[in-house]
């Protein structure tokens, strides 16, 4: 097990720094969104059990030849059928490391979670009182106030979309069409699921470049997943113009001014839009970025949606995304057998 610890600890490292910021910067996710979240949970997952695997491999290395056996020898150990001299100082550290980021990674997890339906419920209090059933949209609720505002609220058979009667006034029936469909996908595509799982992870590894670019890309990815699956109910330009309104809280240039290279539509709202996004979402408790799913967004992931959708690329050939699939395969295999049965990649 020796060599093995050293390969998970290479990994780890690779996984926590070049990997991510080199799939960061990559321009095929946009053409291919389903692949590159796929990638990414591969990549976190990979990560987080090389992480682990290597300080708890090399510090059972004394007592087997992989971890099954390693962990036969040091169960004897604790239940002092065997001598723990047999491990050693160093060793006894780093099982300990490897225990207590495991503990560590779980316990973000569960208080992530504890927070996350602590504020929906908040939430969901303060929107019994502010707003009002949707007169022709099942399970979607109206707030009163000027601001566009539109995002989901999970809650199983109790989820939920909002949106303000701003934002209906300033859309047409169609666009009013598009948002809801690009909300209602991040409730059956589980999204939210997805953005707890890493928030979870940045909060636990706030020091790691991979949690704080995963969480940043994954948002931006499931919007565009959204976007697709809006696009399969509305046309292009009726679903640029929805985004368009929403994102910046006012009506959008035209099409004309929208493909002028020297045209700025996209520029960071107003402040005072910014203030009356927060006062409608942020009574009671405002929203983090796992507990509500889609919403307004911020300038740049608007920018990005609105660039992908008026100058789309082809998407990715099926050996390209096959290629990107089996990387993602193979992270998720290679730790597991270098943890169990390190003899298979010798």
């Amino acid at each position: 097990m020796f060599w093995a610890s050293y390969l998970l600890a290479a990994l780890a490292i690779i996984l926590a720094w070049p990997a991510p910021i080199a799939l960061s910067r990559a321009a095929w996710p946009a053409r291919a969104p389903f692949t590159a979240m796929v990638l990414w949970q591969s990549i976190a997952l990979a990560g987080g059990l090389s992480m682990i695997g290597a300080m708890l491999v090399w510090g059972l290395e004394p007592l087997g030849d992989n971890l099954v056996s390693a962990s036969v020898g040091f169960f004897r150990i604790l239940v002092d059928e065997d001598s723990a001299a047999t491990l050693g100082v160093i060793h006894v550290f780093a099982i300990s490391a490897a225990t207590l980021l495991f503990g560590h990674l779980l316990f973000t997890l569960a208080l992530t979670f504890v927070r996350i339906r602590r504020q929906r419920r908040r939430h969901r209090d303060m929107l019994n009182l502010l707003s009002s059933p949707a007169a022709d949209q099942p399970a979607t609720l109206v707030i009163s106030h000027p601001a566009p505002v539109a995002y989901c609220l999970p809650g199983g058979a109790r989820s939920v979309t909002v949106m303000s009667d701003g934002l209906m006034d300033l859309l047409t029936r169609a666009e009013l069409d598009a948002v809801l469909t690009h909300e209602n996908a991040h409730l059956h595509q589980r999204h939210h699921l997805l953005l707890w799982a890493f928030a979870a992870w940045r909060a636990a590894l706030p020091w790691l470049p991979t949690s704080r670019l995963a969480q940043r890309a994954v948002s931006e990815l499931i919007e565009m997943l959204a976007d697709d699956e809006a696009l399969r109910h509305v046309d292009e330009p009726t679903l640029v113009r929805a985004i368009a309104i929403v994102g910046s809280g006012a009506l959008p240039p035209s099409r004309d001014e929208l493909d002028d290279p020297l045209a700025d539509p996209l520029a960071e709202p107003s402040a005072d839009h910014h203030a009356d996004r927060h006062a409608v979402q942020g009574r009671g408790g405002t929203p983090g970025a796992a507990d509500v799913t889609g919403g307004t967004g911020d300038a740049q992931s608007t920018a990005h949606r609105l660039r992908r959708l008026l100058t789309p690329l082809p998407p990715l050939s099926r050996v390209q995304q096959g290629l990107a699939l089996s990387t993602a395969g193979m992270l998720l295999v290679v730790p597991p057998v270098l943890l169990v049965a390190p003899e298979l990649l010798g």
